[in-house]
């Protein structure tokens, strides 16, 4: 069987959209946010407190997770782990009451032993978060909860190398059918 290769067609056109189009866009959108399809300006902001408030208690955790495992106070000072949003969230699709669905990258030494007991006992502890149900035998192993009345879907992956900076840096490869990230430190 031979494989075929399929190149980039050219675009059919470069013009931008008519005037009809704009309308009927607009129109659209109108009925879309009156149907109560699209977030409220208030859930939009409840939202990016949730994830700010989620990124300190996971700075927090991955901080207790560097001290017991014996590390020196500078190294403790510096760890650090990132949150990540995917799904329909970062793709700016998804509805009211939708979850958000959040990566943690951290770093070698926080194990997911580590992520589903210590970091699951620190959000039984914070006032905010209810309904908290971590899946750690799941196909993909996830921590699902609510933060400030906002679902989150938490994962956890840790980085091969130290990740003690604050910054990572990232670059994307797209090999078939996976894209493969690779963290710079």
């Amino acid at each position: 069987m031979e494989m075929v290769y399929l190149e980039p067609t050219e675009s059919k056109s470069l013009s931008g959209p008519t005037y009809f189009d704009v309308i009927r866009t607009q129109e659209l959108e109108k009925f879309l946010t009156d149907a109560g399809l699209y977030p409220s300006n208030e859930d939009a902001i409840r939202q990016e407190e949730v994830l700010g408030r989620l990124d300190q208690v996971v700075k927090t955790w991955i901080r207790r997770v560097t001290l017991a495992k014996g590390y020196n106070k500078q190294f403790v000072q510096e760890a650090n782990a990132k949150i990540f949003t995917y799904g329909s969230y970062r793709l700016g699709v998804h509805g009211p009451g939708a979850d958000i669905d959040v990566l943690c990258v951290g770093p070698r030494h926080a194990t997911r032993e580590d992520f589903f007991i210590q970091l699951k006992n620190m959000l039984d502890e914070t006032l905010e978060v209810a309904e908290l149900h971590p899946v750690p035998d799941a196909h993909v192993p996830v921590m699902k909860f609510k933060l400030m009345g906002v679902s989150v879907d938490l994962l956890y992956a840790k980085c091969i190398v130290s990740c003690s900076r604050s910054t990572f840096y990232f670059n994307t490869f797209d090999v078939g059918e996976s894209i493969i990230y690779i963290c710079y430190i």
